[in-house]
């Protein structure tokens, strides 16, 4: 036993901070809060979703207490470096009063802004950013052609049809940063000793699951939680929210085969990314969230 009440020569393991990563419905959630119970310590989601309140069921949000979710309105809108910040409080804050903390989450860019120091680009003016909309939509070869004078590095390395990476590059290079930059959130440096542990689930298991949770929430009563939602205002980053449109204008049915679809593309999304993680220790999870979570700690402890 680690943490609370553990003996004083077992409560320090190798890593200070241990990242559960894995594609939704990996089992991300159970196996976080199995791993904080063996080691006495609290979760840190790692979700960009899961901020928000309104929407626990369909964002899928943890029935145990858990650090950052649901802390934000649906009307408020939450950056990736207000996420940093909150985040490197609430694990310095876990490690301080018991040694280690226990980070979860699915959306890739909160998860290294939780582990690690990014250099997260600045945000934008939104009226200069509209206006390099007008730019693109007048004329996308244009747009690519300033930002090639401007930042020939990030001009290389998006395409003429991709709107939203053109106008973000042009809005980065006017701000003095570059699109290209964002390379160095692959690196494998962290701001305290971290094992980062991956869930593996086949595709065919990730797929069931997607189905058995997907009717688990209509069962749930997602439909009246969106329709709630959606009368309270909802702004541009929460609404982001994987279903969120599909269950506000389509019929139940076809709404759920279209979140069944999307959600099975994102796995497969996030299970690419997974595999960009920097020395990610892959573990079967394919089994009970209490075994998977053994498993992790056996990794932890021989660190």
């Amino acid at each position: 036993m680690v943490g609370r009440g553990a003996p004083v020569k077992l409560t320090k393991l190798g890593p200070e901070v241990i990242a559960i990563f894995g594609p939704t419905a990996s089992g991300k959630s159970a196996v976080a809060e199995a791993l904080a119970r063996r080691i006495g310590t609290d979760v840190v989601s790692a979700d960009a979703l899961q901020v928000y309140r309104g929407l626990p069921i369909l964002t899928n949000q943890p029935l145990a207490p858990v650090r950052l979710v649901g802390i934000r309105e649906l009307s408020e809108t939450m950056s990736l470096g207000e996420y940093a910040t909150l985040a490197h409080e609430q694990i310095d804050q876990l490690v301080a009063a018991h040694g280690s903390a226990v980070v979860a989450g699915g959306t890739g860019l909160y998860l290294r802004a939780a582990l690690a120091d990014l250099r997260i680009p600045p945000a934008g003016d939104p009226e200069r950013r509209g206006a390099l909309e007008r730019l693109y939509d007048d004329d996308p070869s244009a747009a690519l052609d300033r930002l090639l004078r401007l930042d020939p590095a990030a001009g290389e390395t998006v395409h003429v049809r991709d709107r939203r990476r053109v106008v973000r590059a042009l809005e980065l290079a006017e701000l003095g940063a570059s699109l290209a930059d964002g390379g160095r959130l692959w690196s494998p440096e962290t701001r305290r000793p971290t094992l980062v542990v991956g869930l593996g689930v086949s595709e065919a298991e990730l797929d069931r699951r997607i189905d058995e949770r997907t009717d688990a929430m209509v069962a749930r009563g997602v439909v009246d939680e969106v329709s709630a939602a959606a009368r309270s205002g909802i702004s541009p980053t929460a609404e982001k929210a994987l279903g969120l449109r599909e269950l506000s204008t389509l019929p139940l049915d076809e709404a759920r085969g279209r979140i069944v679809t999307r959600t099975r593309r994102y796995a497969a999304y996030q299970r690419k990314w997974m595999r960009r993680i920097p020395g990610i220790e892959m573990v079967d999870a394919e089994r009970p969230p209490e075994h998977v979570a053994d498993a992790i700690l056996d990794l932890a402890r021989a660190r």
